[in-house]
């Protein structure tokens, strides 16, 4: 059984209560007039402010424009606001004190020094706009690293790149080995943000584009990742294909890359699905070996990551590789045009609203063969034996 305390012991329980702790505490009665200050609130002002008005210890000669404690007494509701007292920055909380019969006879203020808080709190957000700068930066330069468009004679291309972060995992590029030949690889790093993105400018300045064949320019990126020492967790999924435009065949090799390309026309559909290893340090060899196809004019060549197919609408199911089958062999469209079919009808299936919801990097990307008959780079790109490539 809990004995109750005479009042006048319970009086001086509460006061103790209050004296022992750390905030500082006020009661004022109805007309603003200090009649409690804890033991707290008289060191802190190294003074007793009893029987002076709440807006004096502050320096002022009147009430505070925003006076929480008169809004307390008004509409007897708990109020809150943040105060300056002797260049310390406080967290005010005033709350209505009642009688018996409910009538509003005083306000109870406690006063927390949040200063600290404060100055952790600009200096977070000061960081973190440096941050947001610095990461604009690195996703201006990463988009820089990307592809131009093109469209020759030849060949025509045209992607879509959507990092769910500031940074993206995916990456891809296309670029003339020689006058003939067209190399175009799309990769997707383990992972998403800052770490992923790192490993993409590893796979750009890092691949061979000098190598004709896939399978061999695989394995020497498989042996620099090996050599960097990068952690097991880390890994990177890519295909990659080389078009002999003179001679109508691409050969294509795959390290781990778990969506299919598509190679189709008007006359043809077919998914190129070939096992491999990703780049990793799994193993000491991964294998890699080329397969080849013929190409014709006309084929049109599409590559994505597995952020496409796993986009879900609300109940749950993926879009799927069947959707984008679909999408591809709706009417006679540009490159760009359908590209951005597969994008719309992402964004329907999904009902995010758009593409800067989705919890994966999606990238897209589309080659149109043109013709085969005159195999020439376009002007300015390197031929063969050059030491650098072109980025188209």
């Amino acid at each position: 059984m809990i004995r109750k305390l005479p009042h006048s012991n319970e009086v001086s329980f509460t006061k103790d209560i209050m004296d022992g702790m750390l905030d500082w505490v006020r009661v004022l009665d109805r007309d603003n007039n200090i009649i409690y200050a804890n033991k707290a609130m008289r060191e802190g002002l190294k003074d007793n402010p009893v029987g002076r008005k709440c807006y004096e210890i502050l320096g002022k000669d009147d009430y505070c424009e925003n006076c929480v404690s008169r809004k307390s007494v008004f509409d007897g509701s708990t109020h809150e606001k943040t105060e300056i007292i002797n260049g310390r920055i406080f967290s005010v909380m005033s709350s209505p004190v009642k009688n018996d019969s409910g009538e509003i006879i005083a306000v109870v203020e406690v006063l927390r020094d949040v200063t600290d808080n404060h100055k952790m709190n600009v200096k977070i957000e000061s960081q973190n706009k440096k941050l947001s700068k610095d990461l604009d930066m690195a996703r201006k330069i990463q988009t820089k690293m990307l592809p131009a468009g093109l469209n020759d004679n030849n060949i025509g291309f045209g992607y879509i790149y959507q990092p769910c972060e500031a940074l993206g995992g995916d990456f891809v590029d296309i670029f003339y080995i020689n006058e003939n030949k067209i190399g175009m690889y799309i990769a997707d790093v383990q992972g998403h943000g800052v770490p992923a993105s790192l490993l993409t400018i590893f796979v750009k300045f890092s691949f061979d584009k000098r190598e004709e064949s896939p399978s061999k320019a695989l394995n020497k990126l498989f042996m620099e990742f090996n050599s960097n020492r990068f952690d097991t967790a880390q890994y990177i999924t890519i295909f990659y294909a080389v078009v002999d435009l003179k001679n109508g065949e691409m050969k294509y090799a795959n390290a781990g890359h778990n969506v299919s390309p598509i190679l189709y026309s008007q006359n043809r559909f077919e998914i190129l699905r070939s096992p491999g290893i990703p780049i990793s340090n799994w193993l000491e060899n991964p294998n890699y070996s080329d397969r080849i196809i013929t190409v014709n004019a006309g084929d049109r060549f599409f590559l994505y990551t597995d952020g496409l197919l796993e986009i879900t609408n609300p109940s749950k199911k993926q879009f799927g590789e069947e959707k984008v089958l679909e999408c591809l062999t709706v009417g006679d469209q540009d490159i760009n045009s359908i590209l951005a079919n597969i994008i719309h009808e992402v964004v329907m299936f999904s009902q995010l609203g758009n593409l800067e919801n989705m919890n994966d990097d999606i990238t897209l990307a589309l080659l149109e063969i043109k013709s085969l008959q005159n195999g020439m780079a376009p002007e300015g790109n390197c031929k063969t034996g050059c030491e650098q490539t072109k980025t188209i």
